[in-house]
């Protein structure tokens, strides 16, 4: 095949920008090197003062021994840029649980790191209480930093990224079915949105420190939070703190997360006619309540808890981490029965909100789904109307609808594959279909023989690679990885 066949690639200036997001993560990686330093742990002093050192050399060796001669950014670098640096990201920030001696195995250690900046949650690791504090930390600022998105914080910090195909980068990375821009500067949104995402972090550290929580853990809570991530800083988890208003400030910014931040700062700033005629909010709202009274009318039945007030504790904490893809667990459901858990997995498809910092399908598309099938049902008695799926009360473009119904279709062939190859590596069937719609979903959640803190760590390695990539096909929302992957990305036709 003649090298002119080859689509034109400008790679020279992707490697710059993945040198310039090193040298980012690097910075990243002073916070808890500090927090190592306070707690006077030398494993992780040792650890963290190596990895700092590895990646931004690294990063700035790419940044600044790589020339371009075209500074020019288009739509196909931009979608390689965005695939590639989540591998790079887990790469270099799988270094400090290495070199600490946490994780012996580089399998494990990228497994953990992936999930943590794709905000899975799903862990090989037990005996998190013995681990050094900056470990710790750096676990959960892994999934606070791949919350809001790698490449939006960047174009929040590196202006120069806007006329360097920022619209391409910003549409790669937010998730959604379309990209509601808050200000014409692509990086003018990114900040602001990150404004939001910092506020909202600085009052749920603060609320939960308030409640008698140490500082350390508060913040760290907060961060697996805001960012619907999941990690904890103890193998028992929030719910062995046995705090009802614990409970409730995580449920309430596990909730506000799961919603749309551009509908959010449009609320923040007095438009609130934009929120009561959001037709996704009200979906997301209906859901959270029918499948959390439906919950808890089960554990009625099942006598789960010990009171009436604890179940409606425990059922709407448990709906609103599933539907938002958190992945914080108050009960092991499946040991009673598979009815919770298969309604689990039901709101880890949904997900919520695009352009949340939630996993899933987003309701956004299911919404759209389901009025379509509406339309299409009608018209198969009146087969001369004209129809179409509106939404907030605008028509949507047929394109737009067609690409919706693709996405969904794909999500689900994702995860029938995925859970073929996990059943062919020795899995339970259900256990393979829960744990593959889990980490598609970004959700963290195990079930059966990944059920538990650390319980991953039992799978055969091929199995933590290929969930490794199913959790950055899910994160980025399938067609900004799986494009890499077509003949046309690379071959002129």
């Amino acid at each position: 095949m003649s090298r002119s066949r080859f689509q034109h690639i400008n790679f020279p200036i992707v490697l710059r920008m993945i040198g310039w997001l090193l040298v980012i993560e690097a910075l990243f990686m002073l916070v808890p090197l500090g927090i190592s330093i306070y707690f006077r742990e030398r494993p992780g002093i040792l650890a963290f003062a190596f990895s700092v050192a590895i990646t931004m050399g690294a990063g700035l060796f790419m940044t600044f021994g790589i020339k371009s001669k075209n500074e020019t950014m288009r739509k196909r670098e931009g979608l390689l840029l965005t695939a590639v640096v989540w591998v790079f990201f887990s790469l270099f920030g799988m270094l400090p649980f290495l070199l600490s001696g946490t994780l012996t195995s580089v399998t494990d250690a990228f497994f953990e790191t992936m999930a943590g900046f794709t905000t899975t949650g799903a862990t090989v690791i037990t005996g998190l209480e013995k681990l050094p504090h900056g470990i710790v930390f750096w676990r959960s600022m892994m999934q606070w930093i791949g919350g809001m998105g790698i490449i939006l914080f960047t174009l929040a910090v590196l202006p120069m990224l806007n006329v360097r195909g920022g619209v391409s980068l910003f549409n790669s990375e937010v998730t959604g079915i379309t990209h509601e821009k808050l200000r014409p500067r692509v990086s003018q949104t990114a900040k602001q949105l990150w404004f939001l995402y910092i506020v909202f972090t600085v009052v749920m550290a603060a609320l939960l420190i308030v409640g008698n929580m140490s500082w350390f853990d508060a913040v760290c809570y907060t961060m697996a939070t805001v960012s619907t991530g999941g990690y904890t800083t103890t193998d028992a988890g929030l719910w062995a703190m046995h705090s009802t208003y614990y409970n409730l400030v995580t449920m309430a910014f596990m909730f506000l997360c799961g919603v749309n931040f551009t509908l959010i700062f449009k609320a923040v700033r007095g438009d609130f006619k934009a929120v009561r005629h959001n037709d996704t909010f009200k979906w997301y709202l209906i859901v959270i309540l029918v499948f959390s009274l439906s919950v808890f009318i089960y554990m009625n039945i099942k006598g789960y808890g010990t009171n009436v007030w604890e179940r409606l504790e425990l059922s709407f904490f448990d709906t609103i981490s599933s539907i938002t893809s958190t992945g914080f667990a108050s009960y092991k459901y499946e040991r009673d029965g598979e009815f919770i858990a298969l309604l689990m997995t039901t709101l880890m498809f949904f997900g919520g909100m695009a352009g949340s910092t939630s996993g899933g399908a987003k309701i956004d598309r299911m919404m759209v789904l389901i009025k379509n099938t509406r339309n299409e049902l009608y018209r198969t008695v009146h087969s001369n109307a004209v129809t179409s799926v509106r939404v907030d009360g605008k028509s949507l473009p047929h394109e737009l609808v067609e690409k919706v119904i693709a996405f969904l279709a794909i999500y689900v062939l994702v995860f029938v594959v995925v859970s073929i190859a996990l059943t062919l590596m020795g899995l339970p069937i259900f256990d393979s279909m829960f744990t593959s719609m889990s980490t598609l979903s970004n959700m963290g959640f195990g079930c059966g023989v990944t059920d538990g803190v650390g319980a991953y760590a039992s799978l055969p390695c091929g199995a933590k690679w290929l969930l490794a990539f199913e959790m950055m096909v899910g994160r980025l929302e399938l067609f900004t990885v799986l494009a890499l992957f077509t003949r046309s990305f690379w071959i002129k036709d």
